[in-house]
């Protein structure tokens, strides 16, 4: 590995770290270097503008959702373990996925906004089948929203632990 792709590494990982902590808007460049112990221009020389180190952590990310969406699986059960999976796995940029990059109703066509919406929607679909009834539909509803909450408030507790519990809650939605 050389000096510039560890710097990036470093860079990537303190982006991380306060990006779930304080989220995108609330962490600048300047609290990037900070971290890593390097000038904002330094930081800004490897990812300028700010957006492109989003996505460059959003990328794995996006990756593992296009796995987990074009899996088979024998169940609803065998997917809430896939799909809980996932969101642990991702919960570091759960947050910047779910709060700050957002998939509002209304994004624009071809923004990340509904890239993120159309992944909501579709996970949406595989928890609750076609044609859901109202009971299915609070149910799906309530398991995503109790799966991006709990793992946008609890990046401070060990992975095994919050899949655990997460786990848990889903089943009993």
């Amino acid at each position: 590995m050389t000096t510039a792709d560890d710097t990036r590494s470093r860079i990537l990982a303190a982006a991380r770290t306060l990006f779930a902590e304080r989220g995108y808007a609330g962490t600048s460049l300047a609290d990037i270097a900070a971290a890593v112990g390097l000038t904002k221009t330094a930081v800004a020389y490897h990812f300028h503008p700010k957006d492109r180190l989003a996505a460059e952590l959003l990328a794995p990310c996006a990756d593992d959702m296009l796995t987990l969406l074009g899996a088979e699986f024998s169940g609803r059960e065998a997917f809430l373990e896939a799909l809980v999976g996932f969101v642990v796995r991702h919960r570091a940029v759960l947050r910047l996925i779910m709060e700050d990059v957002g998939g509002a109703d209304d994004a624009p066509p071809g923004s990340p906004g509904e890239a993120i919406r159309t992944f909501r929607d579709e996970l949406f679909a595989r928890l609750v089948g076609p044609e859901p009834d109202a009971g299915s539909r609070l149910r799906g509803w309530a398991v995503l929203g109790a799966l991006q909450w709990g793992v946008v408030h609890t990046t401070d507790l060990p992975e095994d632990q919050v899949r655990a519990e997460l786990l848990r809650a889903a089943h009993a939605i």
